[in-house]
């Protein structure tokens, strides 16, 4: 048995002796602190329904593919490969769908590839910002979000050129 395999229940029970240690109920604390987390996920249920049914909409549809088309010249001047534009449109939306993405574009064109290189770069440098802002904007109760889609979507967008332009410094097209 290794170190690393100790950690999870080592951790568990430094907090389970600090807590009985400053006389704090421990079970009941725990309880507590469960049906809250019940109560958030109640909160944020409906949103991430919605979000995932809208997610597949899209994709079965096939706008994404017209859309990722309709990109295309744009991306090949920016020095983006346009393989990733579907990844580009999925990612701030689903995490799954953009992996699918990703796996489908390295079974393609392989992880060695300039496009598989952008691809695994561009999953690990950006965020599923709707999913984020969703759940952790839902579990606050927070209804508006003026400011933080479009910051978070310039992140992302950031994310996206960077990656090209880092995988094209460090590894060449």
């Amino acid at each position: 048995m290794n170190l690393s395999s100790l950690v999870i229940p080592l951790l568990m029970a430094f907090v389970a002796l600090y807590g009985m240690g400053k006389r704090v109920d421990v079970y009941s604390t725990l309880t507590h602190g469960a049906e809250e987390g019940i109560g958030v996920l109640l909160r944020i249920i409906p949103a991430l329904v919605g979000l995932l049914t809208a997610v597949g909409m899209f994709r079965a549809s096939g706008a994404m593919e017209w859309l990722s088309g309709l990109c295309a010249p744009l991306l090949e001047r920016l020095g983006i490969p346009p393989e990733t534009a579907p990844l580009m449109l999925i990612r701030p939306v689903s995490g799954s769908g953009a992996l699918a993405v990703v796996s489908d574009l390295l079974s393609t064109y392989g992880p060695d590839s300039y496009e598989g290189r952008v691809a695994a770069v561009m999953l690990g440098s950006t965020e599923t910002t709707f999913y984020t802002i969703a759940v952790y904007f839902g579990s606050a109760g927070i209804r508006r979000t003026r400011h933080t889609v479009p910051a978070a979507l310039a992140a992302d967008l950031t994310g996206f050129f960077a990656s090209a332009l880092a995988v094209r410094l460090f590894f060449g097209t």
